[in-house]
């Protein structure tokens, strides 16, 4: 990844480190878990990566596991929390693996069927499309600490795809994505980056 002065549209998206549930595969919503120790070993090497770029805006996420990620990475001090990052409520889902809920519903998928009880693929793009209005607004280099199944909502958003195609872009834990455009077209410059090898 390239470092230097601030790119007028580029964001940075960084997922959250490793919790308990993340690990376990349950569904991870409201439910406010601390990163694991790995997981906050590893969201530490973001410091670096990311200490010698310039950011006119850093969002992050309400919930602790991407408020921590966002200190781990030295960008704490800048952060402004945006309930719009939050990720997927998953309703009556929440906690529960997808071998769990496939259990009773094989066909399930959360980014065509959503969550009973929680929120839809249509909700959580009308939240993410207000975070992209204030991403553009901004004009600048943007950092945004979020989530799995948010953030993949995000690119798909960003390349003028409707929510359920957050399906096709798979994203690990600690990892970093650029945003960018090509010729004024909304596009991905790198995805799902691992820190380190072994990370």
């Amino acid at each position: 990844m390239q470092n230097g002065p601030a790119a007028t549209g580029e964001v940075i998206l960084i997922r959250h480190g490793e919790t308990a549930w993340s690990l376990s595969g349950q569904h991870t919503g409201s439910t406010d878990i601390p990163l694991t120790e790995h997981g906050e070993a590893v969201a530490s090497r973001l410091a670096p990566v990311l200490a010698d770029r310039d950011f006119s805006l850093v969002l992050c996420s309400p919930l602790q596991r991407a408020r921590r990620t966002c200190e781990l990475a030295g960008l704490g001090g800048q952060a402004s929390i945006d309930p719009d990052l939050a990720e997927w409520n998953y309703g009556a889902y929440e906690g529960l693996t997808t071998s769990e809920i496939h259990a009773k519903h094989p066909d399930w998928l959360v980014f065509r069927d959503g969550c009973p009880d929680g929120e839809s693929p249509a909700q959580v793009g009308e939240r993410v499309d207000r975070v992209i209005r204030r991403v553009r607004e901004n004009g600048g280099r943007v950092a945004l600490f979020a989530h799995g199944h948010l953030l993949r909502v995000f690119v798909a958003r960003w390349i003028g795809l409707p929510p359920s195609h957050g399906a096709h872009f798979l994203l690990d834990t600690a990892t970093v994505t650029i945003l960018s455009d090509y010729r004024g077209l909304p596009a991905v410059k790198c995805w799902n980056a691992p820190l380190a090898a072994g990370a």
